[in-house]
């Protein structure tokens, strides 16, 4: 994919020119955002105000710069916000703020919260008969977030067949593997024992991506929110980064931005 190609190659500059962190975490969710925003959800210019379109919450702001690349890409934000990215006086900062753009739909980086927002907007969106859908991305790390649990508690029971969670599962969090600090392994079936429709798929595989994205819950009496475990690759797509926690506070210097455009270039 000739554009996904890009939307990484933007990613890494973007993240080099400011000299900010957590590429890592914006590595891993690309391909995701690419097929929400490019073939699965409603989203356009001339929509976006329209209350029956669907919805997207990228809950873990600090993978900021991959939603902001894919909207560009997508022709939703403008280039002069990309170049002015994490800039004094720029307009796209690191957490994303709902005020710079109808594109962001809330103000996100204080993990525990996309979810129980996203859940009022399914709600909203059944009480006013209204279509669409609304999407979620959290990270592993952030589920350990008691707020997270309490709103999948709510949508279970108000039978939210509107939302669907993305779990961005790549293995770390901030000081270590997720795992390691509470152990997750089992979250789909947690997940199902809250009353989600809950699959797990490899995070990185378009075809897998797009069918779980297009799902919805098959028991149609239920009405059951869906939930999506994506297994990724922190860094994912530059080998010097893949799997490393280290690249959830590091910037590439000059050299590495050379050697991590040239991987990307031969790999996608």
């Amino acid at each position: 994919m000739e554009k996904l190609k890009e939307v990484r190659k933007t990613i890494v500059e973007m993240i080099h020119n400011a000299n900010v962190s957590h590429i890592g975490s914006a590595m891993s969710i690309v391909d995701i955002l690419y097929m929400l925003y490019f073939k699965v959800a409603n989203i356009t210019k001339q929509n976006i105000k329209d209350p029956n379109r669907d919805i997207v919450i990228l809950s873990k702001g600090h993978s900021s710069a991959a939603l902001y690349s894919v909207l560009y890409h997508r022709n939703l934000i403008t280039k002069e916000m990309i170049d002015n990215y994490s800039k004094d006086n720029g307009s796209l900062p690191c957490h994303i703020d709902k005020e710079k753009s109808p594109f962001f739909e809330v103000s996100t980086g204080s993990l525990g919260h996309g979810l129980s927002l996203g859940v009022g907007f399914a709600l909203a969106k059944k009480i006013n008969k209204n279509t669409g859908r609304v999407y979620v991305i959290c990270g592993d790390g952030e589920m350990n977030e008691g707020s997270v649990w309490e709103a999948i508690m709510f949508a279970s029971t108000h039978k939210l067949d509107n939302l669907t969670l993305i779990v961005d599962f790549n293995h770390f969090q901030a000081f270590g593997s997720t795992n390691s600090i509470i152990n997750q392994s089992n979250l789909e079936e947690r997940l199902k024992a809250f009353g989600f429709d809950a699959h797990t798929i490899n995070g990185h595989d378009f075809k897998m991506i797009e069918r779980a994205l297009m799902y919805r819950s098959s028991l149609k009496y239920l009405k059951q929110p869906v939930a999506i475990i994506a297994n990724t690759v922190k860094g994912k797509g530059v080998s010097f980064m893949e799997n490393k926690l280290e690249w959830h506070y590091k910037s590439p210097n000059d050299e590495q931005l050379e050697i991590a455009l040239h991987e990307i270039e031969e790999k996608y």
